[in-house]
């Protein structure tokens, strides 16, 4: 599988709509096993005021992306793929 970066803008008005995208994301990623897996995802604070994110998938293609976001009917604005991962410092904790 290949490393993707999907960038999805101003897809959540809030925390809890962003949440409800979550469980369906993991829900229908549980049926892609072979094709698909959610490695992290980035939360940004759009200009709108909406919520939006930069998540890293693994997926055997970028179809395999699309085919997950209809399923858990969730947006894609761009499917980027990764060449090289560079690490300076680990992620740092989530904020509470």
């Amino acid at each position: 599988m290949d490393t993707f970066v999907i960038l999805r803008r101003s897809g959540w008005a809030d925390k809890a709509d962003l949440d409800a995208a979550g469980a369906r994301s993991t829900s229908a990623a549980e049926h892609m096993a072979a094709d698909i897996t959610w490695l992290r995802s980035y939360v940004l604070v759009e200009p709108d005021g909406r919520l939006g994110t930069v998540c890293v998938y693994q997926a055997t293609d970028p179809d395999a992306i699309r085919r997950h976001a209809n399923a858990a009917d969730l947006p894609v604005d761009e499917i980027v793929p990764v060449a090289d991962v560079v690490v300076v410092n680990a992620d740092p904790e989530p904020p509470t």
